[in-house]
């Protein structure tokens, strides 16, 4: 079943320079593995298609049950020098929320309540 990310975690997202940087964050430690496994460079990369010009890294951080992804040369220069209407970033972790990712009936059911 597919399920937006955003009932299973929660994100910050700001700037580093021209890149932006993104943490996703599960609400259980239980449901870290899935949004592990499913936020892969290459998904992150598709959901910022056009958006994100660069590479995009990520870092796994389990003891916070939480993925870091850098998503470079995406914020137009950075924040001084940006043309663009979000220069800092900070909507990134709301559009990442939006993307759906696949899970198991009984955590859509869990995230659903």
């Amino acid at each position: 079943m597919k399920v937006s990310l955003a009932k299973l975690a929660h994100a910050r997202s700001g700037d580093k320079g021209d890149a932006a940087n993104c943490g996703v964050i599960a609400y259980r430690e239980e449901w870290y593995p899935i949004i592990r496994d499913a936020l892969t460079v290459e998904r992150v990369k598709a959901h910022f298609d056009g958006i994100c010009l660069g590479p995009v890294e990520r870092y796994e951080l389990p003891n916070l049950w939480a993925v870091n992804f850098v998503l470079h040369n995406t914020l137009g220069g950075g924040g001084t020098v940006s043309l663009k209407l979000d220069a800092q970033g900070k909507t990134v972790a709301s559009a990442m929320l939006l993307m759906e990712i696949d899970v198991p009936d009984d955590v859509a059911k869990a995230c659903a309540s």
